[in-house]
């Protein structure tokens, strides 16, 4: 039962180390992909349903080039508010900001 317990503890330990901790870039580390990792799960869990897992549309516009067409805060709007047939999406102002960003670099 020892074993197990130790075997338990140790893998929380493990784990918890893994998903790092405060994400302020204190340690010196490199959190630019953060922000990308976010933003695409931020729109997997919020506009892939309808604008597609690859961005190529379905129910909702193809937004591969997005960037072709708005600028960063016309997204966020757009996010923020909804357009045309779109509802507004139920996110933070920052996570839109960060979807935008996202949708930026996939250009």
């Amino acid at each position: 039962m020892k074993k197990v317990m130790r075997f338990t503890s140790l893998s929380a330990i493990l784990l918890l180390a893994a998903c790092g901790g405060g994400g302020d870039g204190a340690e010196g580390g490199n959190d630019t992909d953060a922000p990308n990792a976010n933003g695409e799960q931020i729109y997997e869990n919020n506009c892939s349903f309808c604008h597609g897992a690859d961005l190529s549309g379905g129910a909702g516009p193809n937004l591969q080039n997005v960037g072709d067409k708005y600028e960063r805060d016309e997204i966020v709007h757009i996010i923020l508010n909804g357009k045309g047939n779109m509802q507004k999406v139920n996110v933070s102002e920052e996570d839109a900001q960060t979807v935008a960003d996202w949708l930026l670099t996939r250009d």
